[in-house]
C-alpha cells in the first residue's frame, strides 16, 4: 500500500513536471514573433533600427521569463516536490499509527 501512494506521488510530480515545460512552447512562438515583426518594421524603415531592436530585446527578455518560470516549477516537481512529499506520507502514517 505504501509504495502504491509513493508511487502516485512521484507520477503525479512528473506528469505536473512535463505540464509545467508545455510552458516553454509560449515564448518561443511570441519570441519569433516578434522578431519576424522586427525584421519587417527595420526593412521598411532602416533608420530606426536602433529602436526597434531595443524594443524588440526588452520584449523577448519579459517574454522569456514565462519560460524560465515553468522551467523552475519543472525542476522543483522532478528534484524537490517527490521527496516533501514522501516525507509528509511518512509522517502521517507514522502519526496515525
Amino acid at each position: 500500500m505504501l509504495e502504491l501512494a509513493i508511487g502516485i506521488i512521484l507520477c503525479g510530480c512528473a506528469i505536473g513536471a512535463g505540464l509545467a515545460l508545455i510552458a516553454g512552447i509560449g515564448p518561443g512562438i511570441g519570441e519569433g514573433n516578434a522578431v519576424s515583426k522586427a525584421c519587417e518594421a527595420i526593412g521598411r524603415q532602416p533608420e530606426s533600427k536602433g529602436a526597434v531592436t531595443s524594443t524588440m530585446i526588452m520584449g523577448c527578455a519579459i517574454a522569456e521569463t514565462t519560460g524560465l518560470y515553468g522551467l523552475v516549477v519543472g525542476i522543483l516537481l522532478i528534484f524537490v516536490a517527490p521527496n516533501s512529499f514522501v516525507n509528509i506520507l511518512l509522517e502521517a502514517i507514522k502519526n496515525i499509527g
